[in-house]
């Protein structure tokens, strides 16, 4: 029998979004690079068609040149490759990829260009593409929180011994359609907003539309922009392609009923600047409210608005275990004083914080009861909750969530607990909570996020 949170996750709620919930076979949890790489590697060489990649950080170490080079050997075998790179993560290796790709003939772009201390005090600058993804054949999915650099390397911090704690999802069938979608728009905006910025501000060089062997279709993709997202059958299964066109009625994809439940079902989650500003929030939001017996959250940054700190606290009054696994060797300082700050709140509600010490940690993941599991790049900041751009995969799926959970616990057993005023002392002093306030809403309102209270 269904856990009581999944059959909940049928009922109407304030914060439901229209998430298209779609089965057609169990996500593969993949923890670490080490096991993502060899997977995405493999399903880029079996392309066939077309290879779509997004992500915030592609780096010139050796496991992700590795995938450079599949990128490059499936373009010059005529397959259709669009990379989209970070302009501040990937700042480091721009050059150097540019000059692979391009040779290769990979089509590939970068997301708002980092002009170094110019773009520090522009508001809207820091809205980055923190996105990973990869949709291959518009069939095989990848999404998580990894990024295409060595599990042991750290850009700021070199080399470590023990890889940093991460995790991606692959994925088929008519979500990965989905995926592709979601990546689609967001090239062609990039195609479009660079092009025109490069002749507004008369920068030099010239612009995609000029130089692009593809400049047709890129006006045809543009003028089907407003296209609707790729629409399924009752069952979740994709109409064909003559069907799933701007001048097809929309059909929503199915709401999940309880004889559906037994079949694994998931659902694509985007935060962007349009649309779907607090979609990823109101996610973790809404699974919270409904949970009966666990909450276990990863996140190396944490320091969520008052709503999602009260359905934490909430949870915890009324008898849930609640768990949050956070970073306990520090990256960055700022982000550790943030989390630090909110510890006392927690640990009165009831909610246990554990520190994740072995190494790095990079994860964003979340596992609600036995059923619901979210992995994704969204940590529960800021910085992913308000401004940049996010992918998540929400999860309906016992065997997914039962195993990513039992992952969790492990890291768990290994980490250090947070219970004791001694140790509560030494992490949040009492300045700490006022100055960090202050510190993210000038952080918000400079990088023209939506407004929150903290």
């Amino acid at each position: 029998m269904p856990a009581p949170s999944l059959q909940a996750d049928l009922l109407p709620h304030p914060l439901d979004e229209p998430l298209r919930w779609t089965g057609g076979g169990a996500p593969r949890l993949l923890p670490y690079g080490s096991a993502l790489f060899p997977a995405m590697q493999q399903a880029i060489e079996q392309a066939r068609e077309s290879i779509w990649l997004q992500t915030y950080i592609f780096h010139t170490d050796e496991a992700a040149m590795t995938l450079a080079s599949a990128l490059c050997d499936a373009a010059r075998r005529g397959v259709q490759v669009r990379v989209l790179v970070d302009g501040l993560g990937s700042s480091r290796s721009v050059e150097a990829l540019s000059g692979r790709f391009t040779e290769a003939g990979v089509e590939f772009m970068v997301f708002r260009p980092w002009r170094k201390w110019l773009d520090v005090v522009q508001r809207g600058r820091w809205r980055r593409l923190h996105r990973k993804l990869c949709v291959v054949d518009a069939h095989t999915a990848f999404i998580g929180g990894i990024n295409l650099i060595d599990d042991r390397l750290d850009i700021h911090h070199g080399w470590s011994a023990q890889p940093r704690l991460d995790y991606a999802v692959q994925y088929h069938g008519h979500l990965a359609r989905q995926t592709q979608w979601v990546m689609q728009r967001l090239w062609l905006r990039t195609v479009l907003t660079g092009s025109l910025q490069r002749r507004l501000r008369k920068l030099p060089g010239p612009g995609v539309f000029d130089t692009s062997p593809n400049r047709r279709a890129y006006w045809q993709e543009l003028l089907d922009w407003g296209s609707d997202m790729p629409v399924a059958d009752e069952d979740g299964a994709p109409l064909p392609p003559s069907s799933a066109t701007a001048t097809a009625p929309r059909t929503p994809a199915p709401r999940p009923t309880p004889q559906t439940l037994a079949q694994s079902l998931a659902a694509l989650v985007v935060r962007d600047n349009f649309s779907q500003r607090r979609a990823i929030e109101h996610s973790y939001i809404r699974a919270i409210n409904r949970a009966r017996e666990r909450v276990l959250i990863v996140s190396p940054y944490f320091y969520p608005g008052l709503e999602f700190r009260q359905a934490l606290k909430n949870a915890a009054a009324r008898g849930v275990r609640v768990e949050l696994l956070l970073q306990g060797r520090i990256d960055y300082r700022m982000a550790a004083w943030a989390a630090r700050a909110l510890y006392g709140e927690m640990l009165r509600a009831g909610v246990h914080i554990y520190e994740y010490t072995p190494a790095y940690l990079h994860a964003k993941v979340a596992v609600v009861d036995a059923d619901w599991a979210t992995v994704g790049s969204s940590n529960i900041d800021p910085l992913s909750l308000l401004v940049n751009l996010e992918a998540n995969l929400a999860v309906l799926d016992r065997a997914f969530a039962l195993e990513l959970g039992a992952h969790i616990e492990s890291q768990i057993a290994q980490s250090l607990p947070i219970n004791t005023p001694e140790r509560l002392r030494t992490r949040a002093p009492w300045w700490l909570r006022p100055f960090v306030a202050v510190a993210a809403r000038a952080f918000v309102a400079l990088a023209g996020g939506v407004k929150n209270e903290y």
